[in-house]
């Protein structure tokens, strides 16, 4: 009878221990299907500064829209992810990635050396240079050398100015700094500076459409090096970054990036 009673008593152990493993395994594969759910639902937050345009800007609706917005839409669509936008003021927007209160940045962001060594950039999505900006009738602007005696309106942070710096001395009082780039154009038109320097897009698009300003652009290609916008991602988020380049290549392959550019800059020259 001891005999029995152990040998039951190990059987039965024996298949609770079996059954706990195997509660424990599908437990496991439950609990790794759910968390894959959860990522394929995460909704990816966008910064964008939306007084850009026409990369970025508010419609009526307070909704983020431009190129950029589109292009990212594109690609969140080819890329497999959902996205939404927040628009996120200039200064301070790479301080948003870093802290994790945006997981992308789509807002032509020049890619730079400096900026590569704090984020990670996908592939360029635009090609853009700088533009020099001044009142209709100068007659001694005629290059970005010209400038350098003049007062010189930019975006705060971005290449522009930079590449104002440069010319006139990171703490020159003639460079005037303004949180966006409309401003700085606003300044010039008001007489506050003699010039303005910015990305070609957007001082192009801000002359386009405000003919009465008397605003008209000039190039100087020899001076001003080409520059690469790229989406921004927080360093080491590859996960992220795969995705955004697959949906890159995708909309490039498939024609609808280049209906996108010709909505907002006509066919490419």
């Amino acid at each position: 009878m001891k005999t029995s009673k152990g040998f039951f008593w190990l059987l039965v152990m024996s298949m609770a221990l079996t059954l706990g493993a195997c509660g424990q395994k599908s437990g496991d594969k439950a609990q790794d299907s759910s968390a894959a759910s959860a990522s394929a639902d995460k909704v990816v937050v966008v910064g964008s500064d939306a007084s850009y345009a026409p990369f970025e800007f508010l419609n009526d609706k307070k909704e983020v829209q431009g190129f950029d917005a589109d292009v990212m839409t594109a690609v969140a669509a080819k890329g497999g992810f959902k996205i939404r936008f927040i628009n996120t003021p200039w200064e301070g927007i790479f301080n948003t990635l870093q802290q994790g209160d945006r997981d992308v940045l789509a807002s032509a962001i020049t890619i730079t050396k400096e900026r590569s060594q704090t984020m990670d950039f996908s592939a360029p999505y635009f090609d853009a240079r700088q533009l020099i900006a001044v009142a209709k009738g100068v007659t001694d602007v005629h290059s970005f050398q010209d400038l350098k005696n003049k007062k010189i309106a930019v975006q705060t942070g971005t290449t522009g100015d930079e590449v104002v710096q440069k010319l006139l001395g990171k703490t020159n009082p003639n460079i005037k700094r303004f949180e966006s780039m409309p401003l700085a154009l606003k300044e010039l038109e008001n007489g506050g500076v003699d010039a303005a320097v910015g990305d070609n897009g957007v001082v192009a698009n801000y002359v386009k459409n405000n003919p009465q300003t008397g605003v008209v652009t000039l190039e100087d290609t020899t001076s001003f090096a080409p520059e690469h916008y790229g989406f921004a991602v927080k360093k080491g988020n590859k996960a992220l970054l795969d995705k955004i380049n697959s949906g890159i290549a995708a909309v490039k392959a498939d024609g609808s990036y280049d209906t996108i550019y010709k909505k907002y800059f006509g066919d490419k020259k």
